[in-house]
């Protein structure tokens, strides 16, 4: 039974992150954030930056990948699984419920004015994950100097991130070791 409850636990928790965080997987996070290490305590901050760096460089959407291995780190499989359904359950009620009627009601001025007003809450939810994750993985002058090469090339360059993120990682490994 206890195992039961751990995983319906896992679910609420995940449920209530996929039903109230709008705008993707980067607006997610600060939601993540506070359900998985503020209120629940199942990551500590930095078991959390290294869950967002793995969701981050592995396929797929960010928010399915951190509930997985959340869920997995919490509960294994099932925990895997449960966490996962979680964060997609209550997408899967809206667009079953709601996309076949929104057709029909796109061009309402209120309908149109709600999703315009979802927009800056969205960017101000990015920009919120933004500060936290820079705020605790930012710590010295190294991850300083590869943070601002890595922007740099981004925004000057036509460099593919993929290969911005390899190197940041082959630099790491050879200057701190894995």
């Amino acid at each position: 039974m206890d195992k039961f409850l751990d995983l319906f636990k896992i679910f609420i928790a995940f449920f209530k992150i996929g039903a109230f965080s709008f705008g993707g997987g980067y607006a997610m996070l600060p939601f993540i954030e506070r359900e998985i290490v503020n209120k629940n305590g199942w990551l500590s901050p930095k078991e959390f930056l290294d869950v967002l760096a793995i969701s981050q460089v592995s396929p797929g959407p960010i928010a399915i990948n951190s509930a997985t291995f959340i869920g997995y780190k919490y509960n294994f499989i099932l925990g895997s699984i449960f966490a996962t359904l979680g964060v997609i359950f209550f997408s899967i009620i809206v667009i079953n419920l709601v996309a076949p009627s929104l057709e029909k009601y796109k061009t309402n001025k209120n309908i149109s004015t709600v999703f315009k007003t979802l927009r800056p809450i969205t960017i101000g939810f990015i920009l919120s994950a933004f500060y936290s994750t820079y705020e605790k993985s930012v710590s010295d002058l190294f991850s300083v100097c590869i943070f601002l090469v890595s922007f740099m090339l981004l925004n000057s360059k036509k460099i593919h991130p993929v290969f911005i993120i390899m190197f940041s990682g082959f630099i790491g490994i050879i200057l701190k070791g894995a």
